[in-house]
């Protein structure tokens, strides 16, 4: 059922895509979307990641891109655990 829901939208929207202007801006959307189903699947606010995620994107080395995934995103910024003695 969760993921029924967190398909209805992209379901609904569906007519709305049709419109994005080209194959390529299709293809962006995509992505983009994307992004954004993995954030809240993963309880991250969409607009705090990519909003970070675009500040940091021209001076961030190609070869360490994988950091800004949203999984990878998300543990960097988490505190670390302390652990009981």
């Amino acid at each position: 059922m969760l993921l029924k829901r967190a398909i209805r939208p992209l379901a609904i929207g569906r007519k709305n895509w049709l419109f994005f202007g080209s194959k390529d801006g299709g293809e962006a959307g995509a992505i983009l979307l994307s992004f954004v189903q993995t954030c809240r699947g993963l309880q991250i606010n969409p607009r705090e990641y990519l909003e970070d995620v675009f500040r940091r994107l021209m001076g961030h080395p190609a070869r360490k891109l994988e950091e800004l995934l949203p999984d990878r995103w998300l543990l960097a910024r988490e505190p670390p655990q302390k652990t009981k003695t």
